[in-house]
């Protein structure tokens, strides 16, 4: 090695940093772009930060950190050759890896990993290995290799189910330490068999079993759980050998009332026993959540096609695909659908790179970073070329994965933060409100655009007006709400062919009742025809939200009681983009989530002008203002902007929520029935579906809105040695949990400054309440969200987006020219406003 280069690394060596344990190393992804160590050029990862940046982004990134050293990694595609390698037989039940079932797409080339380490800015190269680098160095580099990535944490993190701690870890019995279990794992074998896999380490007894065997035959042999039964049931908690790390590790409980995966607390005493030194070791072996998230990330879903027809596939810019990271099609549709106004590319993409440039330290958790880099793939199908085979031409940009975004969005949310499905419009509404926090707390130095760009969340927001007319006094009060979307429910007695839906159901009991009891014509006679369903027009389901309703136990200040009174909405407001959501989902007589099988005819062109409130009549007199009933509910009408009262149960919410309700509306039946149970809640969420702003989020202050933590959280981690802004930011995104909330800071050692001066201006800044714009009430419909399944929990999202006039779906990764968009099966949907 040449001895003035060896100068160099010497020189710079002393920014470089071992990534340790709590350490997240961001080496599958450029911070600025989706590029990955396979697309030209690689990737070169900070030694001191561990980010990684693309050859069109590394130069910014050192002129921002200063660093020196990069470890610079690419894979290298080389073309495979016939034989019997790439005619291998199949030995798997598994798609697309090797020994499984090749579908056809399977990559026809081998990727070799290349290495160096590299100094900037001299673009000096150092190939790899090189035993004669610094030992710091080559121990840093050693590191990142082998560190699980951040996209790799984030994907346990989001499939890790929430394991409650064991009731028998609090005084766990354990036997005299009669052995001493070895710290090497290759000395670690089943005291049955003789096995050496999958090993769990009894915490009582100290005997060390072989785990239940799979349902394929591997696994184990159960020597574990035989151990159990055979020592009378007394001693249920077992540790896996091969997950033990300083993080912590998988623990079962055999009991029957747990029989689960649990959490020890005193794991670490109690290994100690045997002497295990935990914070000595490191994880050999996949953890459970590891091995199922191998059985779940690459399960292909079914997805939707237009009754089976060829649809024409579309890439590059404006046609950008999403990939699915497990049950992420409610994220991909809302993403699609958004970056679909054009309205953002003005507002975001026309000053990426002063975006970029003032990003802070750690790139990968700064949202207008991600959002912006999510925006110029998907509408300028900008992101560095990746190699063809053997390095031919590039290939079209034709999907990107939103993992880093995905994770950020939903850090810190008891549901976006998993990889269950999720409601597409309560997670519209919630991105909506972290962008406009986001800027907020960026300050206007950061994103600067004319106030005629409006934000995404101002593009939707718009004003209700409710009228009340007390029907004793006649007097009348008007009240205002902020909304983001329109939801109408489907009257099924406005459908306009029930003379079709009358003879089909004639039919079919006549084919019933001649069908002989108990025959195969009888079961499926009511699966004879296609099915027709009911078809209710938009406009029934608008006169509908508008119509007059009489609701009960209104407080009126002109008799100071309570009495009965008329209500009707109107539109305040038009916004610019008017968001319509369909209430195709219901809880059936049985307390059951159900889908309500409609069509709805969507029309191309909406006006709403004639459902525009005309404001306090000449002829009406206002009720005296005087403060309301003191003893009404906090919870209020459901679209007033009363806060409601903080102190829910949220396994209350978590049940309504599953069963297809939006989280807003779940709290506000939480709060209204003081946690009752799921009966109670669910009673007033089916008497209250029509209010207006049911499903908005909830004003500050309201139930489940982040609160201020405690002092004593507060204090416990200023004891740790960080700032009270530190603590009070690390204590909100993780919901004033002490223990995650150590670990949040620990992970974030390196952008502590820039989380402290967020916090400061995000405490400083005025509130940033959605500027409401108004304008003509005429729109075009311009894109929809469709959902199939029973209910919001489950099932799968595509959308449809309207393209230089025609329709095109995104399903996922798959972009196509749409043949017959279903826009009378949708979901949600968007309509623009028409300039007259």
């Amino acid at each position: 090695m040449d001895p003035e280069i060896l100068d160099l690394v010497r020189s710079a060596m002393g920014t470089v940093r071992v990534p340790g344990p709590t350490d997240k190393v961001y080496k599958d992804e450029c911070g600025f772009s989706f590029a990955t160590p396979d697309s030209q050029g690689g990737l070169y990862i900070n030694l001191a930060t561990f980010q990684a940046f693309s050859e069109e982004w590394v130069d910014l990134d050192q002129r921002r950190t200063g660093q020196v050293l990069y470890l610079h990694e690419r894979g290298i595609k080389v073309g495979r050759e016939s034989g019997p390698a790439a005619d291998a037989p199949t030995t798997q039940l598994a798609i697309g890896v090797e020994g499984g079932f090749d579908i056809g797409d399977t990559p026809k080339y081998d990727v070799v990993k290349e290495h160096a380490l590299v100094l900037l800015p001299a673009q000096i190269r150092v190939p790899l290995p090189c035993a004669e680098l610094p030992e710091l160095v080559l121990q840093a580099v050693a590191a990142v290799q082998a560190h699980d990535s951040a996209r790799r944490q984030d994907e346990v993190a989001a499939w890790t189910e929430e394991r409650v701690v064991s009731k028998y870890a609090e005084g766990l019995e354990q036997l005299p330490a009669t052995r001493s279990i070895p710290m090497d794992p290759a000395q670690w074998k089943c005291d049955e068999s003789g096995a050496t896999e999958n090993l769990w380490l009894n915490l009582s007894t100290g005997f060390i079993g072989s785990g239940r065997p799979n349902w394929d035959g591997t696994g184990g042999n159960g020597a574990a759980l035989r151990h159990y039964e055979a020592t009378g049931r007394k001693y249920p908690l077992a540790v896996k050998l091969g997950t033990i790390a300083p993080q912590g590790a998988d623990v079962y409980s055999y009991a029957p009332e747990e029989d689960d995966m649990v959490l020890d607390p005193h794991l670490g005493r109690h290994l100690a026993h045997w002497g295990i030194n935990m914070l000595q070791m490191e994880k050999t072996e996949a953890t459970m959540t590891e091995l199922q998230i191998a059985k779940n990330i690459d399960f292909e879903f079914e997805r939707m096609t237009e009754a089976g027809a060829t649809l024409e596939p579309l890439s590059g810019a404006g046609h950008v695909g999403l990939k699915n990271l497990g049950n992420s099609c409610y994220v991909n549709s809302v993403l699609q659908v958004l970056w679909s106004f054009p309205e953002l590319d003005a507002r975001y993409l026309a000053q990426y790179r002063s975006v970029f440039e003032t990003a802070p330290r750690v790139v990968p958790d700064d949202l207008l970073t991600q959002w912006v880099k999510l925006g110029r793939a998907l509408v300028h199908g900008l992101t560095p070329k990746e190699e063809g085979e053997g390095g031919g031409e590039a290939t079209p940009l034709t999907s990107v994965a939103p993992s880093t975004f995905k994770t950020l969005v939903g850090r810190g949310h008891a549901e976006f933060s998993t990889n269950h499905q999720q409601d597409a419009e309560e997670y519209l509404g919630y991105l909506l409100d972290a962008l406009e926090k986001t800027e907020r707390a960026a300050g206007p130095d950061r994103l600067v655009c004319g106030g005629e760009t409006p934000a995404p969340k101002e593009l939707v927001t718009f004003e209700l007006e409710d009228r009340i007319q007390c029907t004793v006094s006649g007097k009348v009060t008007y009240k205002r709400s902020k909304a983001t979307s329109l939801g109408l429910r489907i009257p099924l007695d406005a459908a306009t062919n029930r003379a079709e839906l009358e003879a089909r159901d004639q039919k079919r009991q006549r084919l019933e009742n001649e069908a002989p009891e108990g025959s195969v014509d009888k079961r499926e006679a009511k699966d004879a025809d296609p099915p027709v369903l009911p078809r209710v027009p938009l406009s029934a389901c608008v006169a509908a939200f508008m119509s007059e309703a009489t609701i009960d136990d209104v407080f009126s200040a002109a008799l100071q009681q309570k009495t009965m009174a008329a209500k009707r909405t109107r539109f305040a407001t038009f916004p610019e983009v008017l968001l319509v959501q369909l209430r195709r989902y219901y809880v059936a007589e049985d307390w059951t989530p159900r889908k309500m099988e409609v069509a709805v005819d969507m029309p191309a062109r909406l006006s709403l002008e004639a459902w525009r409130s005309s404001g306090v009549q000449e002829d009406e007199e206002l009720q005296p203002e005087t403060q309301e009933d003191p003893g009404a509910s906090a919870t209020g009408d459901a679209g007033s902007t009363a806060p409601v009262p903080t102190l829910v149960d949220e396994g209350l919410i978590a049940q309504l929520v599953g069963m297809g309700f939006s989280e807003p509306g779940s709290r506000r039946a939480a709060a209204a029935v003081n946690s009752a149970g799921p009966e109670a809640a669910m009673e007033w969420l089916l008497a209250h579906m029509d209010d207006a702003g049911i499903n908005d989020p909830l004003p500050d202050g309201g139930a489940g809105s982040q609160s201020q933590p405690s002092a004593e959280a507060v204090s416990a981690l200023t004891g740790m040695g960080f700032t009270p802004a530190a603590a009070s930011a690390a204590l909100q995104a993780c919901a004033g949990d002490v223990e995650r909330a150590a670990d949040w800071l620990f992970s974030r050692m390196d952008s502590l400054a820039e989380l402290e001066s967020a916090e400061v201006r995000d405490s400083e800044a005025t509130p940033l309440a959605s500027r409401v714009r108004d304008g003509p009430g005429e729109y075009e419909l311009s894109a929809f969200i469709s959902h199939m399944g029973a209910n919001t929990a489950c099932g799968h999202y595509v959308c449809h987006i309207k393209k230089g006039g025609r329709w095109v779906l995104f399903n996922d990764e798959k972009v196509a020219a749409s043949s017959t968009p279903p826009t009378e099966l949708g979901y949600l949907y968007v309509y623009r406003r028409v300039r007259l």
